[in-house]
């Protein structure tokens, strides 16, 4: 196919594209060829047509290069297949003599990928929008501010993209390829999440950093827990030999140097199968105050122990998610609802009121589950033993007993005296001589001369 730069126009052979290419700056591609790895772009007439306004209005041009070391350009899938629109489409824009749409969706997407289109739909992914309405946006609109909630929450969330009457979106709602964003055409979710355009590349989606850019920081730390386990170390010293670009990822056949997110989340073993839908391995959410199981969670724990089973004995993974299931009873029963029931007696005692926020303690009691509580659960469901302890359990205990308990007998004297009475919580009323007296025989076998 021709191309234009300025007053150059290659001639239409795959040869002569190459060349083009390297014009372009496109060494990557040219490499590629010269090794053999990958086809030259297949370019249509309207995609051609594209390109060449691109790189006279010097506009969006890196797209061009991107797209040239993609799947999609060495299979000619060009600009019109996720660009186009019908007259019918709300979000319709007329650009150039096109009708074109600003937010290609997983609906355009499933045209070609229909599998992954239907599994994605079913999953967690595409219903990350729905915490606008729950306590985290209430913090970022109203407590925070519009602009802040705009550029962090539903970034990774999803927005609702809103269009104005030429089908172009509104600022504030787009850009935005948060995971669950609502469509113009009522489709929820964002490929380009994982699969940035327009290389839309399989080893991104397949590398921990891509999860990472939603799930990190102090209320869901997975990237952080993932480096700190010996999943996430042993993928930091073996990169070169995960093999991120396979056509079929397989641990065990593929590689075997490492997990990553995607490996036991979603991708294939021996005996599981791929997957966009990356709860079907999950049989908790550790998400609310007491974490729950989720439906069929049976199934999806057999699933996830197959993952497991890739790389560890039966016995290690059996005793693993018990002693999981033991930290998440020990959380929900401990601290989680005994907390959660002190908020609710507040309530009914006219202790705080109904607004969010505007009581100290709610600030104390969300930090104590949506942060730490969370950290101590995740820690533990990934083997992150910093992030199940000293990040996770050491901080849920001392706010515990330290902020919380002492902030809600401030606002209402006695309210917590029924949780302080349950056996977990005994040893504030003092040891005995004989708990004490083990406590330091251990200490001074352990550390002792």
């Amino acid at each position: 196919m021709a191309f234009k730069l300025k007053n150059i126009t290659a001639a239409a052979s795959a040869v002569a594209f190459v060349a083009g290419v390297v014009i372009f700056g496109f060494m990557e591609r040219a490499q590629a060829e010269e090794a053999g790895e990958a086809a030259a772009p297949r370019v249509d007439a309207t995609t051609k047509k594209c390109i060449d306004c691109h790189l006279e209005q010097k506009i969006a041009v890196d797209w061009i290069r991107q797209w040239s070391l993609s799947r999609h350009g060495a299979k000619g899938v060009g600009c019109p297949a996720c660009h186009r629109a019908q007259p019918t489409d709300a979000d319709k824009w007329e650009h150039e003599g096109f009708l074109l749409t600003h937010v290609p969706t997983p609906r355009d997407c499933a045209k070609c990928h229909k599998r992954e289109g239907r599994e994605f739909e079913e999953s967690h992914h595409a219903k990350a929008a729905q915490f606008i309405g729950s306590l985290d946006n209430f913090l970022g609109e109203v407590v925070e501010g519009s602009p802040a909630a705009n550029l962090g929450c539903k970034q990774c969330h999803g927005s609702t993209v809103e269009l104005e009457e030429k089908g172009i979106p509104v600022a504030g709602t787009w850009p935005n390829t948060g995971i669950g964003r609502i469509n113009p055409d009522g489709s929820r979710g964002a490929c380009t999440a994982c699969h940035t355009r327009h290389i839309f590349s399989r080893r991104q989606a397949r590398e921990p950093a891509t999860c990472g850019r939603c799930h990190m920081g102090p209320d869901h730390p997975q990237l952080e827990i993932y480096e700190e386990s010996k999943h996430g170390i042993n993928f930091a010293a073996y990169r070169g030999e995960m093999a991120l670009d396979a056509d079929e990822w397989i641990v065990g056949e593929t590689y075997t140097a490492a997990p990553t997110c995607a490996t036991c989340h979603m991708s294939a073993t021996s005996t599981v199968g791929v997957t966009h839908d990356v709860g079907a391995r999950i049989a908790w959410t550790l998400r609310p105050v007491v974490s729950k199981r989720l439906e069929d969670w049976e199934t999806k724990r057999a699933a996830m122990k197959n993952v497991c089973f890739e790389c560890h004995g039966k016995t290690w993974v059996d005793n693993y998610f018990l002693m999981y299931e033991d930290a998440i009873a020990l959380y929900n029963d401990k601290f989680g609802r005994p907390a959660a029931g002190i908020m609710t007696a507040l309530k009914e005692r006219g202790a705080i009121t109904a607004t969010p926020f505007d009581d100290k303690i709610e600030w104390t009691f969300f930090e104590l589950w949506h942060h730490e509580g969370r950290r101590a659960r995740m820690g533990a469901s990934m083997m992150g033993p910093d992030f199940t302890q000293w990040h996770g359990f050491y901080e849920v205990a001392n706010h515990f007993y330290n902020k919380f308990i002492p902030e809600a007998e401030a606002l209402s004297p006695g309210v917590a005296a029924t949780v302080l009475d349950m056996p977990e919580h005994r040893w504030r009323k003092g040891l005995t001589s004989e708990e004490i007296q083990e406590m330091l025989d251990f200490y001074d076998k352990r550390y002792g001369e």
